[in-house]
């Protein structure tokens, strides 16, 4: 069993239309611990380094304003195979190619406005959850 940490954020489309429990409830009747919680509204800044991945590709300054557009809720989740099983909870990117039963698949018709964010490795779990939380909210 590897036991590992991941970084979900419900983004502005899923704070706004009430699915914010939801989202959180499906992760802990899977099995996750959260670890850390939070609602924060992103900056300019913050989100251009949050999804610096990112930058230069085509839809990087609509991505930044949409995350920017409200509040966001933040999550660490602690469990097995966090990263990946997280990654199969939430489905394709594309809501619109999204397995049903999945978050995305469930909740999305967009590729921007899925609902959901999850780390996709344990390097960017890292990077990402230090943007949104600092290191000693991760002690």
């Amino acid at each position: 069993m590897a036991v590992e940490r991941t970084l979900i954020v419900i983004k502005p489309d899923g704070v706004k239309r009430g699915l914010v429990g939801e989202v959180i409830s499906r992760f802990e009747r899977k099995g996750f611990r959260i670890v850390a919680l939070k609602m924060l509204r992103m900056d300019k800044r913050t989100a251009e380094e949050f999804y610096s991945v990112h930058r230069g590709k085509h839809f990087f300054s609509d991505l930044v304003e949409f995350v920017t557009s409200g509040p966001v809720v933040a999550m660490v989740i602690e469990g097995d195979s966090a990263i990946e099983v997280a990654r199969l909870m939430i489905g394709a990117t594309d809501g619109r190619k999204a397995a049903p039963g999945t978050i995305r698949g469930d909740y999305s018709l967009s590729v921007q406005e899925n609902v959901v964010h999850a780390s996709d490795s344990k390097e960017s779990y890292e990077r990402e959850a230090r943007i949104l939380f600092g290191e000693e909210d991760l002690a």
